[in-house]
């Protein structure tokens, strides 16, 4: 499942797609465009634009505008566990894609058609496509965002202390809770918690306010240098996220366990 810095990275490129009219929509797809009919996203949005592209966590909306200048529906795209947002330019100019990180690779050899599950086409000749070979993205109108929480990029202090303060949860598990704190996933949690030395399993609430201090720059730290180089999977630790690895710190054996249902690598020294 991409997390909040592949999200934000597909969020630079819809940016891309900003104040160019619509001239037409495929939304045939009637699993990717839930719960809409064929027809009903194209209806809402053909003849207007695309003026702003917002994210919080894994969340991605567009605001739009009509025809004639009032204001429309917000359209939400959700990649799923491997969609592509890919924006090509007017024509006679360069394109822009995202696939998973910052490169700029266009339609890849192995694409078929059949997996553009939604697309939007601009009278400048350029579109916007959601390519997803796995059909676990969604594209929809009025998307619901108000049970996420804060942003983890965004989080201030007093919220994250308070988020931390306020369950029993393990530390793992309460990092990962959307309701609580918004973008973060499995690899960006096992990252975070690793660069700071804390147990995944340790209760939440026993952190002290200078550790969940620590605990919320190591994160913004590291999702900024995520968005940075591409994605999560760029993280220090990832790498070694399997049985033949040790810790590259201290050289202990990494240790595989289960937090929350989700599966866990961390160093069996420093945050056994």
């Amino acid at each position: 499942m991409p997390e909040l810095p592949e999200v934000e990275n597909a969020r630079q490129v819809v940016e891309k797609a900003l104040d160019r009219t619509i001239s037409d929509i495929d939304d045939h797809d009637e699993y990717e465009c839930r719960p809409h009919r064929p027809g009903e996203i194209k209806h809402a949005l053909v003849g207007g634009r695309l003026t702003a592209a917002h994210r919080r966590g894994k969340a991605m909306w567009c605001e739009t505008e009509t025809a004639d200048g009032a204001e429309g529906p917000t359209l939400g795209i959700h990649l799923g566990m491997g969609g592509r947002v890919i924006v090509t330019a007017p024509e006679g100019e360069d394109s822009s894609d995202y696939g998973g990180g910052n490169a700029k690779i266009g339609v890849r050899k192995k694409d078929k058609p059949e997996w553009t599950r939604f697309s939007m086409s601009f009278d400048d000749g350029g579109q916007l496509r959601l390519f997803d070979k796995r059909r676990l993205g969604r594209v929809r109108l009025e998307p619901d965002i108000d049970a996420l929480g804060p942003d983890a990029a965004e989080i201030t202090r007093e919220e994250f202390r308070s988020m931390i303060a306020a369950s029993k949860a393990p530390l793992k598990a309460r990092l990962l809770d959307q309701n609580a704190i918004a973008g973060i996933g499995n690899l960006l949690a096992d990252e975070v918690l690793w660069q700071t030395s804390l147990s995944p399993s340790r209760r939440s609430n026993s952190l002290s306010e200078s550790d969940a201090d620590e605990l919320r720059r190591v994160l913004r730290r590291c999702t900024r240098s995520a968005i940075r180089k591409g994605g999560v999977h760029t993280g220090e630790i990832i790498p070694y996220r399997n049985a033949d690895s040790n810790c590259p710190r201290c050289g202990a054996p990494m240790k595989r366990g289960t937090v929350g249902g989700r599966t866990t690598w961390f160093c069996s020294k420093e945050q056994g």
